[in-house]
């Protein structure tokens, strides 16, 4: 099976069929965790399968964007009680190593209907297409992230997002460049300007592009997980989800 294969199949046994075994033979034994709440190794969400069945929960995927032996799902969460809300719309981030899963990294927040664009957290374009510019799409997100996200070019974002359409899923922003300049004005007007200092993880496959980052809002340290379509070599839409990084958690592989 393909790295996009075993993960699905990986989270159908976790969250759909709800097998104990069927998931214990696709989890590595030594699978590394990052999610702020989970003790890592495989055995933790083995013991929490039983429990994750009785809550109810139900895992529907939008999209699956992978390259090389990483995957990134686009999902929510519905039931999620158990994750500490109610619907949660995260992405969730897997390696795969040896026909296992090896390394998950995720980032939840609890789904917002009312949006400043009237678009969905979720909802927006899905088909992957434009394999042939992976490698270019890559590129010009990593730029984007330095020289706008990490701000030592910030006025070259022109260069990077359309001006014609920018569609916008980030519940607090509206769409088009005017949107988001307007949004980043605010949330800096308010104390809560967002400084992105890092992006360990960068997936891309076709017109999509993942980003994960760390960074602050505010002064509050925060996990920035970013996804991007590119058309025409300019950023068309985006979905994000965004989270405090705690001071500790139940193991000693940090957030990223």
């Amino acid at each position: 099976m393909t790295p996009r294969e075993i993960v699905l199949c990986a989270v159908q046994a976790i969250f759909a069929d709800f097998d104990p075994a069927k998931a214990e033979a696709l989890l590595a034994p030594d699978y590394i965790q990052h999610n702020v709440g989970v003790p890592t190794g495989a055995a933790p969400i083995i013991g929490f399968i039983p429990a994750l069945k009785e809550s109810g929960i139900k895992c529907t995927i939008h999209r699956v964007i992978a390259e090389g032996d990483l995957v990134v799902l686009h999902v929510t969460y519905e039931n999620a009680q158990a994750f500490g809300g109610d619907t949660l719309v995260a992405f969730d981030v897997f390696r795969v190593e040896n026909g296992k899963v090896a390394e998950h990294w995720d980032n939840l927040q609890p789904r917002v209907t009312q949006t400043a664009s009237g678009h969905g957290m979720t909802d927006g374009a899905t088909e992957i297409c434009d394999l042939d510019k992976t490698i270019s799409n890559k590129a010009l997100i990593q730029g984007f992230v330095r020289e706008v996200l990490q701000g030592h070019a910030p006025e070259r974002v022109t260069d990077y997002i359309s001006l014609t359409t920018y569609t916008q899923h980030n519940p607090l922003v509206a769409d088009g460049l005017a949107g988001l300049g307007a949004a980043m004005q605010a949330f800096a007007d308010a104390g809560q300007a967002m400084t992105y200092a890092r992006t360990p993880l960068v997936v891309a496959e076709g017109n999509f592009v993942f980003t994960a980052s760390e960074g602050k809002l505010g002064d509050v340290p925060t996990a920035f997980f970013d996804l991007f379509r590119i058309e025409d070599g300019k950023i068309v839409e985006h979905w994000d989800t965004l989270s405090t990084i705690p001071d500790e958690m139940p193991h000693a592989n940090g957030k990223f």
